[in-house]
């Protein structure tokens, strides 16, 4: 995959969180502060602009968008993404491709990054809800079509997030309001999930 592939799903996938602002709006107005929504829609604009302006390799590209989400006001949201792109870019190369080893070796450090950063768990009800099996997706994948692993990983990141209907949320504003949290998804699963499917939509 060359730069200008990667950028083109990050791109993507921008776009698919942002085209969500609304719904990620209700979902996260019935237990939060509402504004879940429009904090993603910003960090998506952030990245695509980023992506669009990045000189260098593939690593200076997800530098610049995780320094570019840094600069955002948001609540949790911001420094989380952060830090997963981060992650991303510590393993990325320096140059303008990779193939399905680099891809693997970018998502399990932004996941690593993350864990070490959210302490939330699978069943936590959280971003990592989508997180988590999508880059456990992305690991085990073993054929050679970079559309196929993207695909996966969005199943299982989906999958993920819609399981969260099922959880209590033990995180954030939404903690305090116990079992009535089930059958609501979680809304930082759900825009995870969104971005993944938009990398999945090439």
């Amino acid at each position: 995959m060359t730069k200008s592939e990667f950028a083109a799903r990050l791109k993507s996938a921008c776009a698919s969180v942002a085209a969500a602002e609304q719904e990620l709006t209700e979902i996260d107005s019935r237990f939060g502060d509402a504004d879940h929504g429009l904090t993603m829609s910003k960090i998506a604009k952030a990245i695509s602009a980023a992506v669009d302006q990045a000189e260098g390799g593939i690593q200076a590209m997800l530098d610049d968008a995780a320094m570019a989400v840094m600069s955002l006001n948001g609540g949790s949201a911001v420094p989380l993404w952060n830090t997963w792109l981060d992650g991303m870019q510590e393993a990325a190369p320096e140059g303008d491709e990779t193939g399905i080893a680099g891809i693997q070796a970018i998502f399990a450090s932004a996941l690593e990054e993350l864990n070490d950063m959210s302490g939330a768990k699978a069943g936590d009800k959280t971003m990592m809800d989508a997180v988590i099996p999508a880059s456990e997706a992305i690991a085990a994948y073993t054929g050679d079509s970079e559309a196929e692993l993207f695909r996966a990983a969005a199943g299982a990141a989906m999958e993920g997030a819609l399981a969260t209907k099922q959880f209590v949320s033990k995180f954030g504003r939404a903690k305090s309001y116990g079992e009535k949290t089930i059958g609501t998804p979680d809304a930082g699963a759900m825009s995870m999930a969104c971005f993944f499917r938009g990398l999945a939509d090439m």
